[in-house]
């Protein structure tokens, strides 16, 4: 098995065929293909382009079983995610977190266990929650900041 990777850059095609081997534990290229194909309306050479760019990364690990390749995912989709949340919310104003948080909320169709969830872990949070959260940007990064000028 290829190397576990820990922050890969899966650009937004790569998304579309990690979530089919996410969703599959293990798929051939043929069961790829259809998928995204009927999703995406992608040639075959498109998806398997995507594949040898996932494999060249350590995201997949491809086996030879026969004469077919079986892909299996060398990142777990969870890690995947957190990892592409980790460098959104790095990108952004500390103190704007919040918000963007009640945004996605708000934004999102959520089921009754989600929400439960979601309170269970506010509760949890409030344990460790501080009276203001602090700004890390530079000086004219963020609004935060404008008054040092």
């Amino acid at each position: 098995m290829t190397a576990i990777v820990s922050n890969p850059h899966i650009t937004e095609a790569e998304w579309e065929v990690m979530r089919v081997v996410w969703a599959n534990t293990q798929v051939v290229s043929k069961d790829v293909i259809s998928i995204l194909e009927d999703k995406m309306n992608w040639k075959q050479a498109t998806t398997k382009t995507l594949l040898g760019r996932l494999v060249e990364k350590g995201v997949l690990n491809p086996e030879l079983e026969g004469r077919k390749f079986v892909y299996t995912a060398n990142i777990k989709e969870k890690d995947a995610v957190r990892s592409f949340t980790n460098d959104i919310f790095d990108r952004i104003c500390r103190k704007n977190v919040g918000n963007v948080l009640a945004s996605i909320i708000e934004d999102h169709p959520l089921s009754f266990d989600d929400i439960q969830r979601l309170e269970e872990m506010l509760e949890k949070k409030k344990t460790f929650a501080v009276e203001k959260v602090d700004c890390q940007c530079v000086e004219g990064q963020c609004d935060c900041n404008l008054h040092h000028h």
